[in-house]
């Protein structure tokens, strides 16, 4: 019996540790920057918590459209006046 539990043991793949959020965030940043690697890229497939991946996505975004509107209104206010 005990054969039998080691070769379940062994079949079983481990899983990489998940990322945190954080890393999560990371990941995104480099992944909009499009530097990411496809190594790197795989792995963070792996990795990466889906719920976390969906909410770092939502707050990268809000970033980078607040961003945008700020410097619209920073270059309309210096060519305006």
């Amino acid at each position: 019996m005990t054969d039998n539990r080691k070769e379940t043991d062994t079949s079983q793949e481990e899983q990489p540790p998940k990322y945190g959020f954080l890393q999560t965030i990371k990941a995104v940043a480099w992944g909009m920057l499009g530097i990411r690697k496809g190594k790197g890229h795989s792995e963070d497939f792996k990795r990466l918590n889906p719920a976390h991946l969906i909410l770092a996505g939502l707050l990268a975004t809000l970033l980078f459209v607040l961003g945008l509107i700020a410097a619209a209104r920073w270059f309309i206010g210096y060519f305006t006046t």
